[in-house]
């Protein structure tokens, strides 16, 4: 019988041995065959975290991001020690005992399967969670198990416990497009994870495990459960006492959803920043943590933003109110709809519950109860009837509304208003004249009701906005401002038109003879294109190139010289950065610099930049042949590194910006256009108190466009104002009326605090008097005299020697035939 035994006994051992043995081997063979396919421990320590891509101001405001992935990667140091210890509570208790798999967790986890048919603690440590999610697929095989297994005993024997922790808390996913911790805490609270309590620091300990089941949003129901588990873990493990935990446990369920956590609110140039950055990179951008920082000033921003929604509002209201967007009658279908009817600017969705004599009473999407009085745009309150027609005030609210009527209201200073969604649309974008940086642009009354960006896409005739450049190119062709123009009725039968021409000045009156600077700031149609005919158009579109125009899409014929040309605000803004600026040509430039997720600057713009003086190089002058090369940007990015230049040159001064206009003609200019305020077309500007300011209004036909661009020499600025479907604008909206007062509540905040700039006299250019009415120079007795500025070249003989002041033209080279109409 004990021999028996024996027999069996060594038959077992032998089996036993030969099983192991076979387990080692099969494990062996395994562990060499998988082990050459693990991450290297330099890529441990390397691991790239899929970041999106994010815009800021220039001051460093926030104002977009970019990526499917929603990541806030943070050290090891910023997470909170509670948040470690809620963590550990739920996922892994044993994590700085064990050396990257826990058998005692495994077979924890096993028990539970069995007794209660879930497991609660997961079988998975921390440090293999980390290398499934990062470095494997989450298919169930036991290769990929056993990889896990290999990976994660590489993890810990090359990374700390620390380490390793702060892996997991960036790379997890916490659900609604957030990965790692600190994306979670904004997602769901809105803040930063240092500022969260113990009850919101273990929801979103429980989030790993399954974020779409313990979704404080989707589910709070099971998430509350899964968050009192967590506590009640730590309690058990004494990380926080029985009054910790029974406080934290009765607290209520907090999470609400939370976009990104932005600071200005700029959609269009995060927009405009994040297809220039696509554009140099690829689609890397939005994964591998770029930060862009834009030339945008936030302040300057906001006042632009403010500027164009007021603006809107106004031309609005003065022709009247449309009706209600719709009614309904059903009290009950009044929430729901609130909730689904989007804010646009300041303008809240309202519903009408009770109609007073000279009041409404409004509900708002939170059920609060509003009362519009009657000076709060009620009364005089007329009904839109065409752009140039409205109806007789109301004397009562209910000539024009019904209860169930949804309308809009806004808050202005402590009370509500009644508003309406503009149908017009309006631009305004500014620009650093040294450089070309843009420093404010808004595309629309707001990108949330439509993403078309009108300051860079909308191609609109700009009317008289246009003159500045045809009178810049006449000066420079033997013009000056004392030079006589007819302005007189003329028709055009020219072959490039589809029929003959009848072009009028504003109003249909004509003023005779003119004087060059009074045509330009009172407007004078028939001037402008007696100017164009006699600088011919092939030499003024040759001039109009150096201002940045396409010359492929100038027409050849002579209403160029009425702004006939569809041009966008940001190609007039840069245009008249070269006024602004003395002369020079700048290129419009959004992005400023690039930064990788660490902080290293990848990638620094180099505008083309006025130097006035101390320049080390020659400083290049386009004048020589009238003709400029915009400044060529890098063609050879390369998608997988967004640094255009060698390191070097990140911090090289920029290149001197090109003269395109010489400094006699700049100054003369400047001077003309500062009149455009004093006494023109801009007058209303005047209220801005300030010398330094220059502009021009543009109205087209109908009227259909309004605009005004001008300039400090801090800052130059294009407003726009008009329809998406070039509809009329009404009866007495022109440039002046609706174009700028947005210009100027922009311009009020942007030289706030900015000194007055006397523009120094260039060399070359003198100031005498002239006889206003014939443009010639007059001596000391004459009485009938204003001061004019001339370059030397250019100025007119003494009138007493002329020999008569009725040939039609006050320069010094006499009449030409084609002024004399």
């Amino acid at each position: 019988m004990i021999h028996r035994f024996y027999k069996i006994t060594v038959i077992l051992v032998w089996l036993a041995l030969s099983a192991l043995g076979c387990t080692l081997i099969a494990t062996g063979s395994l562990y060499l065959y998988l082990s050459p396919k693990l991450p290297s421990s330099e890529s441990l320590r390397q691991v790239k975290l899929q970041t999106p891509l994010r815009i800021y101001s220039q001051d460093l405001h926030l104002i977009g991001e970019f990526g499917e992935k929603r990541r806030n990667p943070i050290t090891f140091e910023q997470i909170p020690t509670i948040y470690i210890q809620a963590l550990l509570s739920a996922e892994d208790d044993r994590f700085y005992q064990h050396s990257g798999v826990d058998i005692t967790s495994l077979l924890r986890a096993a028990s539970e399967l069995i007794s209660t048919g879930e497991i609660q603690t997961g079988g998975s440590t921390i440090t293999m969670q980390v290398a499934r999610n990062y470095f494997l697929t989450r298919q169930q095989t036991f290769t990929r198990k056993f990889n896990e297994i290999l990976l994660a005993l590489r993890i810990e024997d090359e990374l700390s416990k620390d380490e390793i922790l702060t892996l997991y808390a960036n790379k997890i996913y916490q659900g609604n497009r957030a990965y790692g911790i600190e994306a979670a805490a904004q997602v769901y609270y809105g803040t930063t994870i240092d500022n969260l309590n113990l009850a919101q620091v273990a929801m979103l300990a429980g989030l790993p495990k399954a974020p779409s089941a313990f979704n404080p949003i989707a589910n709070p129901t099971r998430a509350l459960i899964r968050r009192n588990w967590i506590l009640k873990r730590m309690f058990e493990l004494n990380h926080i006492d029985e009054a910790t935990y029974l406080s934290a446990r009765n607290e209520p369920v907090s999470a609400s959803y939370h976009g990104y956590l932005t600071e200005l609110d700029a959609p269009y140039i995060a927009e405009m920043a994040r297809r220039e950055i696509v554009d140099m990179v690829g689609l890397s951008a939005y994964t591998d943590g770029y930060r862009v920082i834009t030339t945008v000033n936030s302040q300057l921003q906001q006042a632009a933003e403010q500027a164009v929604q007021d603006g809107l509002i106004a031309y609005d209201s003065r022709h009247g109110f449309r009706g209600p967007e719709k009614n309904l009658p059903q009290p009950e279908d009044w929430q729901t709809t609130l909730r689904q009817t989007q804010t646009y600017g300041n303008l809240v969705p309202a519903i009408i519950s009770e109609i007073k004599p000279q009041a409404l009473v409004v509900q708002t999407e939170f059920a609060e109860t509003i009362e519009i009085a009657w000076e709060n745009g009620l009364k005089g309150l007329r009904r839109y009837i065409s752009p140039s027609n409205r109806s007789a005030p109301i004397k009562t609210a209910d000539e024009l509304f019904s209860v169930g009527d949804l309308i809009r209201i806004r808050q202005h200073q402590e009370s509500w208003q009644l508003g309406q969604l503009p149908k017009a649309q309006a631009a305004i974008v500014a620009l650093d004249p040294e450089n070309g940086a843009i420093q404010a642009l808004i595309g629309g009354y707001d990108f949330r009701q439509s993403n078309f960006n009108r300051a860079t896409q909308a191609e609109r005739q700009p009317g008289s906005n246009f003159k500045p450049f045809i009178y810049t190119i006449a000066l420079e062709n033997g013009f000056t401002p004392a030079s006589i123009i007819n302005d007189a009725p003329v028709v055009f039968d020219d072959g490039s038109l589809e029929k003959s021409w009848r072009p009028e000045n504003d109003g249909g009156k004509f003023f005779g003879p003119t004087r060059l600077r009074k045509a330009l700031y009172l407007s004078r149609n028939l001037v402008s294109i007696r100017l164009m005919r006699s600088i011919g158009i092939n030499k003024a579109i040759d001039g109009l190139k150096r201002f940045g125009f396409d010359e492929s899409k100038l027409p050849r014929d002579l209403s160029l010289a009425l702004g006939s040309h569809a041009v966008t605000p940001l190609q007039i803004v840069t245009g008249y950065a070269a006024l602004a600026n003395g002369g020079y040509r700048v290129e419009p430039y959004l992005v400023d610099r690039v930064e990788d997720s660490a902080g290293k600057l990848l990638y620094k713009a180099a505008p083309m930049t006025v130097c006035r003086k101390n320049c080390d190089h020659r400083q290049p002058d386009a004048l020589d042949n009238r003709d400029v090369t915009p400044p060529t940007q890098p063609s050879d990015n390369d998608a997988a590194n967004v640094n255009p230049h060698a390191p070097e040159q990140l911090y090289l001064p920029p290149p001197n910006a090109q003269r395109i206009i010489e400094p006699g003609v700049a100054y003369i200019m400047d001077s003309i256009l500062k009149d455009v305020i004093l006494k023109g077309t801009g007058r209303r500007a005047l209220a801005l108190k300030r010398t330094d300011l220059a502009g021009k209004t543009g109205t087209t036909n109908g009227p259909r466009d309004a605009w005004f661009s001008g300039y400090s020499p801090h800052i130059v600025a294009t407003a726009w104002l008009g329809f998406d479907q070039n509809l009329l604008l009404g009866r007495n909206e022109y440039g002046g009326s609706a174009a700028l007062p947005i210009w100027m509540d922009f311009m009020r905040v942007a030289l706030a605090d900015k000194p007055e700039i006397s523009r120094p006299q260039p060399e070359g250019v003198v100031m005498v008097r002239i006889d206003p009415d014939t443009g010639l120079r007059v001596g000391p007795g004459h009485s009938n005299a204003v001061f004019e500025i001339f370059r030397d070249e250019d100025v007119p003989p003494l009138m007493d020697n002329h020999r008569s002041s009725d040939d039609g033209f006050g320069s010094s080279q006499g009449p030409r035939p084609e002024d004399l109409f």
